[in-house]
């Protein structure tokens, strides 16, 4: 699944392609889509505004509406000139928009819906601003708030909870509690406010490190860029330990491991180690 800084490069570049042009063609496989579309007509409004929040992104039309997309694991956007030849089956198209440059195509986008400034308040999946860690806005005592309200929890566990800190996935909380030193095992009340502030710093740090600028204007969608965390240039070192699971630690030689954690059974790599529990224990991987 797309983690907050995929999700704000590719914002970034459907801006370039999209902001200030007026929309010549919007055309969705989705009835409710193609439903706002002939009540409100998309062709001839500008895009205003694209803008990422968390693990969503949202699109600005100038009539006042607000496409906005949550990609889950399969979806994509891409941005062509006209004439172009796409990388997907048309068939994995949902949502195309239209301009006198660009053709942006939402592949196999399994989430879609239009909103009006009220209703996008109301959201209750659509995170604010103020917890999504890339936002000018962000709030870190808002967020330290909201992770203490899952004390019982587990803190690798409450890093993935959306409207708790946004844009944080699963690779960057296994990476920010080893930065940290956190046990990903640890319960929240475990952990005192100082290392918290930590937490959420180092997730915020780590996340914005990832979306620097790309060169020059190109218009380019998200995909092909190697995530890190590390300070290696080698592209084999760019991850402490997400996805590394029996290898040597890179700060102790420790082997990492790995383990299914929560709910929602997502896979955490940690180093026992670097990383022991409250009370010096590791829990066995």
């Amino acid at each position: 699944m797309p983690e907050g800084d995929t999700i704000f490069r590719t914002a970034r570049a459907l801006g370039r392609a999209l902001i200030g042009k007026p929309v010549t063609v919007f055309r969705s496989t989705y009835p409710l889509l193609m439903r706002f579309n002939d009540d409100t007509p998309l062709a001839g409004q500008l895009v205003e505004r694209v803008e990422p929040r968390g693990k969503w992104l949202l699109i600005h039309f100038s009539g006042g509406g607000t496409l906005v997309t949550h990609m889950l694991m399969s979806g994509s956007w891409h941005i062509y000139r006209h004439g172009e030849r796409w990388q997907q089956p048309r068939t994995n198209m949902r949502i195309v928009i239209e301009n006198s440059e660009y053709i942006a195509i939402g592949f196999r986008v399994p989430v879609a819906e239009m909103h009006t400034a009220q209703s996008l308040a109301r959201h209750p999946r659509i995170p604010q601003v103020e917890i999504d860690v890339l936002s000018p806005e962000f709030n870190p005592g808002e967020a330290e708030r909201r992770v203490r309200a899952h004390g019982g929890e587990e803190i690798a566990d409450v890093l993935l909870h959306q409207e708790v800190l946004a844009g944080v996935g699963n690779v960057f909380k296994s990476e920010v509690c080893f930065v940290t030193g956190v046990n990903p095992f640890c319960k929240v009340h475990a952990i005192d406010d100082a290392k918290l502030a930590e937490v959420i710093a180092v997730a915020r740090k780590l996340v914005k490190a990832n979306v620097l600028e790309d060169s020059g204007d190109a218009i380019v969608t998200y995909g092909g860029r190697k995530r890190r965390t590390t300070h290696e240039s080698d592209p084999g070192a760019s991850l402490w330990v997400y996805g590394r699971s029996g290898e040597p630690c890179r700060r102790c030689g420790e082997p990492i491991h790995r383990r299914i954690q929560g709910p929602d059974a997502r896979v955490t790599f940690w180093c026992p180690r670097c990383q022991p529990t409250a009370d010096g224990s590791d829990i066995d991987g």
